[in-house]
């Protein structure tokens, strides 16, 4: 009877040590288990917590959706760079275009609109303002007095407003400044002082450039300028007359006269201004004074012959 139990309590004894054994397992697996759990809930928390402290960390846990936006922010960047190169040129570009305009272009429109009359007309104007008086005709209208002066002109005075005629293209009136010449201007020295002559007109060299002057007595030309006009002096006499300057036919050419009283012109250049002496009107080109008169229908001008009033 006691062998036989025996060996059922050793049965029974392996039974319970099996089954604490899968008791003592199955706790073990399931402390893991909670424990892993709260272990990857505490990673949660402190992934979040760390999202929360540090928000730029999320660009690193996105690279695929930050990675375009810093391509983007890159190129736009890489842009911005260019088209401040590219504006820093285009401003370089302008400031320099506007150094050359101001230079070159605008200095000159400037100097030309500019006209300084009252100091260039008075180069060299004595050698051809002083009017000739005209020997041949006697004077048969009484003078018209004003001012202390007597203006004598063989024609009745005829009041027409004064117009500038148009000379060609390559005529400029007094004072005007040029910076270059054309290559078809020479050197005419006339008094030990040299001009420079192209087609009609008279320049001398000042402030870097050339100004036109009134024609100096005494130059001789070989051709007349284009637009030339004859006029009658008197019966033995005609001059040639463009742009306000008179030329008479020599042995060398055509030579630079003074305009000769009685004189009559159909045009005035451009530099005239009229003048109001008492009850008339006179245009002055230099210290010229013409008269304006009609003559068989016609306006035009008469070369005034101005002398002081002696009574």
């Amino acid at each position: 009877m006691i062998r036989n139990i025996f060996p059922a309590s050793k049965k029974w004894q392996a039974f319970v040590f099996a089954v604490s054994v899968l008791v003592c397992l199955q706790q073990g697996l399931m402390a893991q288990g909670k424990g892993g759990h709260r272990g990857g809930g505490g990673g949660q928390s402190s992934s979040h917590n760390a999202n929360r402290s540090q928000p730029p960390s999320n660009k690193s846990y996105n690279k695929p959706s930050n990675s375009p936006s810093r391509n983007v922010s890159n190129n736009s960047s890489k842009n911005n760079a260019n088209k401040s190169l590219s504006n820093s040129g285009n401003r370089t570009n302008n400031i320099n275009s506007g150094n050359k305009n101001v230079k070159v272009d605008n200095s000159r429109k400037n100097v030309n609109i500019n006209v300084d009359n009252s100091k260039n007309i008075r180069v060299n104007n004595s050698h051809n303002t002083a009017v000739r008086r005209n020997s041949y005709h006697p004077y048969t209208r009484p003078p018209y007095r004003y001012g202390g002066n007597r203006y004598y002109c063989y024609h009745p005075y005829y009041y027409h407003p004064y117009h500038p005629a148009y000379w060609g293209p390559v005529y400029h009136p007094w004072g005007f400044f040029a910076a270059t010449l054309a290559a078809t201007a020479i050197v005419i020295s006339v008094q030990n002082q040299q001009y420079h002559y192209d087609q009609g007109v008279y320049y001398t060299a000042s402030n870097g450039g050339y100004t036109v002057v009134a024609a100096p007595v005494g130059a001789t030309i070989t051709t007349l300028p284009p637009n030339t006009q004859t006029v009658v002096v008197n019966e033995t006499t005609n001059n040639y007359y463009y742009g306000g300057t008179y030329y008479e036919k020599t042995n060398d050419g055509y030579t630079v006269v003074p305009p000769t009283a009685g004189t009559v012109v159909e045009s005035l250049p451009d530099g005239g201004k009229e003048v109001k002496i008492g009850t008339q009107s006179y245009v002055k080109v230099g210290d010229t004074y013409y008269q304006p008169i009609q003559q068989d229908g016609k306006d035009m001008y008469e070369v005034a012959n101005v002398e002081p009033d002696q009574e």
